[in-house]
């Protein structure tokens, strides 16, 4: 038998409050409420840089939860991810105290253009060393949409959408400068125009005709995250991603999401292990069982309960208030995150929800299981959720902050490093270095691939 996969562990956060535990900022230790202070996320990105996690990864979103009850109120009372700041300002600051974490960062393709964002991208990757990464996403919020002027689109479109919209960055980033066209010479100027190509962009969602603003950065195309888990998600995924977010209650529902993705990656001419999953979890440690379960016990008194069904309603595009509270929760379609409303419905027939359940459930963590224990309990519990899933790591939904991620660093990685699962020491290089062991830039058969050889043949024919 060969030896078992390291576990990877980024840690899943969102420039607001409480983020997947609503009501726990008014726990007397939790301190997310001072998510507007810059010294909050320096002092956070010290601590995972110590705790040699991979990195820092920070969802957004644009709108604010107004399903439940048919509006914001539940949402503003519990402070359901609103009020939020931008992730993207964060991550240059947390770069400049830290060595090795990585940051990925969330950007809403149904909100950006593609030549501002390519640039912003750019920028944070010239920034970082190469530190960064891109999480695609495609939007699910209608409160969102309205709040940008749109319509939103349905959820396949969505991804058609992204398509397009990665067509276009990827030219941006892969095909329009050469490597060497920024030369910096006194004789030749500080750019060769020789090696800069305009990019001539005619999609069905997106038109372009410019050149890349910036010069090429430590990888060119970010390390590319994505998180739809439907099935066309998936297909998106498979075909793009580098690394996948999936998040559901158990490891049966999360361990076909993973085969899927793996075999619809190999069908795109991708080896399984060209894309790195993480699942989300919370973890909830004490130096004994019972100290733990005391923990999770007075982490459980903050809950707020609508505020927790506020936030699947969001993700889901339910309104669980129209539900007596032991009533089950039947799937319905509709175009919001159908992989959320799955996971709660029909992905594991042996489990029943009911709003009273999933309010109990959801309210520390999210979607994701959470485990709680001392530290070989805990490791256990990470260990076999490995094996039954096949994924390679996990996103760290905290409970309480920085509390959460503190007990991790000092309870769980330890325990993990001597039994040969956790790194002992940090990476280096880019993050896709760091992560793959490779080159900074994306190679074939990924599209963007297709992108470089363009790059390579214009640098020639404008040089020869």
């Amino acid at each position: 038998m060969g030896a078992k996969k390291p576990i990877r562990m980024n840690a899943f956060v969102m420039n607001t409050a409480g983020h997947q535990s609503p009501g726990l900022w008014r726990h007397p230790r939790d301190r997310s409420g001072e998510y507007n202070r810059l010294d909050h996320w320096t002092s956070i990105a010290r601590t995972l840089d110590e705790g040699l996690f991979d990195a820092m990864f920070m969802a957004d979103v644009f709108g604010v939860y107004d399903v439940y009850g048919g509006g914001p109120e539940a949402a503003l009372t519990a402070g359901v991810q609103i009020p939020i700041g931008d992730p993207f300002v964060l991550v240059p600051a947390m770069a400049a105290v830290t060595e090795h974490l990585c940051f990925g960062v969330t950007g809403n393709i149904s909100h950006e253009a593609p030549l501002s964002f390519a640039r912003r991208m750019t920028t944070l990757d010239h920034l970082t060393g190469g530190r960064v990464g891109w999480n695609i996403v495609t939007g699910y919020l209608d409160s969102a949409s309205k709040g940008h002027g749109q319509t939103r689109a349905a959820h396949d479109d969505r991804y058609a959408i992204a398509e397009d919209f990665t067509d276009v960055v990827y030219k941006l980033w892969e095909a329009s400068w050469a490597d060497d066209a920024a030369c910096r010479d006194p004789d030749r100027g500080f750019t060769d125009p020789a090696g800069v190509a305009r990019i001539h962009h005619d999609g069905p969602y997106f038109r372009l005709d410019a050149m890349g603003l910036g010069e090429p950065s430590p990888q060119r195309t970010p390390v590319l995250f994505q998180a739809g888990a439907s099935p066309r998600g998936r297909d998106f995924a498979a075909r793009h991603a580098e690394c996948v977010f999936v998040a559901g209650p158990s490891a049966q529902v999360i361990a076909p999401w993973v085969a899927d993705i793996r075999a619809r990656a190999q069908a795109h001419g991708r080896a399984p292990d060209d894309i790195l999953v993480f699942a989300e979890i919370t973890v909830i440690p004490g130096a004994t069982p019972a100290e733990a379960q005391a923990k999770h016990a007075d982490y459980a008194r903050y809950i707020d309960r609508d505020g927790a069904l506020a936030m699947v309603g969001g993700w889901t595009g339910v309104d669980f208030s129209d539900l007596g509270w032991d009533e089950p929760i039947a799937y319905q379609e509709n175009d919001a995150l159908r992989s959320h409303l799955e996971a709660i419905t029909t992905a594991d027939p042996d489990t029943v929800w009911t709003r009273r359940t999933l309010a109990d459930f959801a309210g520390i963590g999210g979607i994701g299981p959470v485990i709680t224990g001392d530290a070989p309990a805990c490791a256990d519990a990470l260990e076999a959720f490995m094996e039954a899933t096949d994924i390679d790591g996990f996103n760290l939904a905290y409970a309480v902050w920085p509390e959460s991620f503190e007990d991790f660093t000092r309870l769980i990685v330890p325990e993990l490093q001597a039994r040969g699962r956790y790194r002992t020491r940090a990476a280096t290089g880019t993050m896709r270095e760091q992560l793959f062991g490779a080159g900074p830039r994306l190679a074939p058969p990924h599209p963007a691939s297709q992108a470089v050889s363009q790059a390579a043949s214009k640098t020639r024919k404008t040089r020869s």
